[in-house]
């Protein structure tokens, strides 16, 4: 390997954009509309989605890392339905 292969090789990786998250089918609870996107990254996934109620929209992204798109996407919902029942409107 070329000293330029090297070097490109090891700035190449930070260059790496992270994938868009894919956004899941919505479940409606109590009026809220709550969407799963987890993000792939190193390792896993990110639990990250929207809470929407009409116009509004909160995004939910947590430092929590899953192993697997839908196991994330569980984990999202189940964050989500009990951030609703704590702050409801709230957390607009």
């Amino acid at each position: 390997m070329s000293l330029f292969s090297t070097i490109k090789s090891v700035f190449g990786a930070a260059d790496k954009k992270p994938e868009e998250p894919q956004e899941l089918p919505s479940e409606e609870y109590q009026g809220f509309t709550i969407t799963p996107a987890p993000v792939q990254e190193d390792g896993g996934y990110r639990v990250n989605g929207v809470i929407s109620k009409g116009e509004q929209s909160h995004r939910f992204i947590r430092a929590d890392m899953l192993p697997s798109s839908d196991s994330c996407a569980a984990e999202m919902v189940r964050k989500a339905k009990q951030m609703i029942d704590q702050q409801g409107d709230g957390i607009f």
